[in-house]
């Protein structure tokens, strides 16, 4: 049986995110239908790409996700699909998939050509569940597109490095429900720059010099519980799809606050990481 994944900008609140379900129930009733996530921020790429990248490979090979960010066509945003880690991606080509395509090859991209046959203002409903249908029916790619070998690049995906590795310059690409913020440094990458210096992470004022292994390593657990107060402490953790994060411990954007509200960080924000000669010891 087929699984059909949904990621978009829809929200909750219109009937977009039910109509393309239905469209796909239309066409196979017995498919399953998995919601990723239909809270992307507005045309936002960086949070969609991560959001995608984190959430694919849970799913069975063979999946079909369809990815509805900034899908209008025009000249100079066509629509392609992708067989990539025996997965299916049908999305913008806005570069939404340059982020998995940065680790992970593609085995065929086609850019989609059956527009001709489809009159539509809502392509996620009309062009990405035709083709999402005809993959989860056994069709081929080829049927509804012609090959291409690249696909547009996502801006600022990879950190900048200076020509001596002393500094790594990153940028926010995710603020998550718990307000954490998500950069795109990650812990492969940072590692092969640091190779074992100490290090100072600064994010506007705020800085750090330890990545936690866990958020309640923070916590003092030696003390007792009614003496604590670290419910709202700042840390930095390589969260469980290895990105650089910073966070605040137990954070709610209600009362203690959150790292991207206290710190005054948002997306595309700098984020950097200064690294310290090893010192000759005798």
């Amino acid at each position: 049986m087929a699984i059909i994944t949904l990621t978009t900008d829809f929200g909750e609140k219109d009937y977009f995110a039910g109509a393309t379900k239905g469209a796909i129930y239309s066409e196979l009733p017995d498919v399953k239908i998995v919601d990723i996530s239909h809270s992307v921020s507005p045309f936002s790429i960086p949070e969609a790409a991560y959001i995608i990248q984190n959430a694919y490979n849970c799913f069975p090979k063979g999946s079909i996700h369809i990815i509805g960010i900034d899908s209008e066509l025009n000249v100079e945003n066509k629509h392609i699909a992708l067989k990539l880690d025996d997965h299916y991606f049908i999305c913008a080509n806005n570069g939404i998939m340059s982020m998995i395509c940065s680790e992970i090859a593609p085995e065929k991209i086609v850019e989609i050509n059956i527009h001709d046959r489809i009159q539509t203002s809502f392509p996620v409903l009309d062009v990405f569940v035709k083709v999402a249908c005809h993959i989860a029916r056994g069709g081929t790619l080829d049927v509804i597109g012609k090959t291409i070998n690249n696909i547009k690049p996502i801006k600022n995906i990879v950190p900048f490095v200076n020509d001596d590795k002393t500094q790594i310059i990153g940028s926010v690409i995710y603020i998550d429900n718990y307000g954490n913020v998500v950069t795109n440094i990650k812990r492969d990458f940072f590692e092969t720059i640091q190779k074992g210096r100490d290090f100072e992470i600064s994010a506007r004022n705020y800085k750090f010099k330890k990545i936690r292994h866990k958020y309640s390593d923070v916590v003092n657990f030696e003390i007792p519980e009614e003496k604590r107060h670290d419910e709202g402490k700042g840390l930095v953790v390589f969260n469980s799809g290895g990105f650089l994060e910073i966070a605040v411990y137990k954070s709610n954007t209600t009362t203690v606050g959150s790292a991207s509200s206290l710190m005054g960080l948002g997306i595309m924000d700098a984020v950097s990481v200064n690294f310290f000669r090893i010192k000759n010891r005798e």
